[in-house]
């Protein structure tokens, strides 16, 4: 009884604040382990692979199918000790990505979103931070990549309803790095030619600490 009621607690939408925004900060240790618990953790597809090199569909059944992926999402996530996971990046043509991913103030964020776009921000808001970038699916690789510090994310929760994300510094980054995937760009594509292939000789130097899934 008691974890139906969790379930049925954590399963639904995220409280907003005055402006519109997702409040994706509380209770995020149960909320996240509320989806975990309940999935089964797949291997990560890594570059090279083609899920990963095209836009995926759009998101447009809400039902169990998409929120037993969500849940595996987080699970797979766990396993590869990531901060933000698109469904591409377990093989899924599907527009939607987790996270679970701290801000540079150390606030911990959970959240959903499906069908995301990135909000173009006026110039005066684009402060570039070139911090480093890594990810899950060119494993062990890092290079700079300068992205504004700041985003907002459009899309719909895991039930269908409309929600606004934003994130700061690291936070940011990472709204920005998922939604990328699901239109077919890794990071690695928006570096030099130079940066790119250091980026791939990481990756081909070092072993991967969680299972992938080969390209053939």
């Amino acid at each position: 009884m008691a974890q139906q009621d969790t379930d049925q607690q954590h399963a639904g939408v995220l409280p907003v604040d005055d402006e519109g925004f997702v409040i994706d900060t509380g209770e995020t240790e149960e909320r996240e382990a509320a989806w975990r618990e309940r999935g089964t953790s797949r291997p990560i597809t890594v570059v090279g692979n083609p899920v990963l090199h095209k836009e995926c569909k759009d998101v447009t059944d809400f039902g169990d199918e998409l929120q037993q992926l969500v849940a595996d999402m987080f699970a797979s996530q766990r396993t590869a000790e990531g901060v933000g996971l698109a469904a591409n990046q377990i093989g899924v043509d599907l527009k939607v990505f987790v996270y679970d991913c701290g801000d540079d103030e150390g606030v911990r964020h959970v959240g959903v979103v499906c069908n995301p776009k990135l909000v173009d921000l006026p110039a005066e808001r684009r402060r570039l931070d070139d911090s480093n970038e890594g990810c899950l699916s060119v494993p062990t690789a890092y290079a700079p990549l300068a992205r504004p510090d700041y985003a907002e994310v459009t899309g719909q929760d895991e039930k269908g309803n409309p929600i606004r994300v934003r994130g700061t510094g690291y936070f940011a980054r990472c709204l920005q790095h998922e939604t990328d995937h699901l239109y077919g760009y890794l990071y690695i594509d928006r570096l030099s030619k130079r940066e790119r292939k250091d980026a791939l000789r990481q990756m081909a130097e070092n072993e991967p600490r969680y299972p992938v899934v080969a390209n053939d």
